[in-house]
């Protein structure tokens, strides 16, 4: 049964297009986005239903898909789950669960995972940190990587080991006004 608070699938994909191109792009949080983003190399799936039981199916489903595919036709994928885990603590766990299964899958070394969340909070910062936003999207949302073009991309990147430490700076300079200002949250977007 669906409630008044059920997220659609188009709705979850506009929200997290207008957050990429707004935050991620627009911020340069992540320097290697723009080129995939820009070359139609992103893939957004959405998992629906308000419980996680099948999320880890859907994800290793979108790894295989992802990995059976050239890179010139699908890079990277975002999976959302905007109906599930909204408790950032239970998505961490899941994260977790979800690193070993796809390891036990055959996708180590083949694969990342990186996680987004609303609520996403670093261990030793406090949840209204600015610095949080780094890893803050509409929606609960896992990220498969390609390690070939992480690699690629890092190697290309001078200093991408400061990336993170930039990306700090940047949201604190921004603000949380600023943050605000981006609308970049659930129900930003016109489908």
């Amino acid at each position: 049964m669906t409630g008044p608070t059920t997220i659609t699938a188009a709705q979850a994909e506009a929200d997290t297009r207008r957050w990429l191109e707004r935050a991620v792009i627009g911020l340069n949080l992540c320097p290697f986005a723009k080129a995939v983003h820009v070359k139609a190399q992103i893939h957004y799936a959405t998992y629906l239903p308000t419980e996680e039981a099948d999320l880890m199916d859907a994800l290793l489903s979108e790894a295989r898909e992802l990995a059976a595919l050239d890179a010139s036709v699908r890079d990277t994928t975002l999976l959302m789950a905007p109906n599930t885990l909204a408790d950032f603590l239970d998505f961490n766990d899941f994260t977790a669960r979800a690193e070993r299964r796809l390891a036990r899958a055959g996708f180590d070394g083949v694969l990342q995972l990186a996680s987004f969340h609303p609520q996403f909070q670093f261990g030793g910062t406090e949840p209204d940190d600015i610095g949080n936003a780094t890893n803050r999207a509409p929606y609960p949302t896992l990220h498969l990587l390609r390690e070939d073009s992480v690699s690629r991309a890092v190697e290309a990147f001078p200093e991408a080991e400061a990336i993170f430490e930039r990306n700090i700076d940047t949201l604190e300079a921004l603000g949380a006004a600023g943050w605000a200002a981006l609308d970049v949250g659930a129900g930003s977007a016109k489908p």
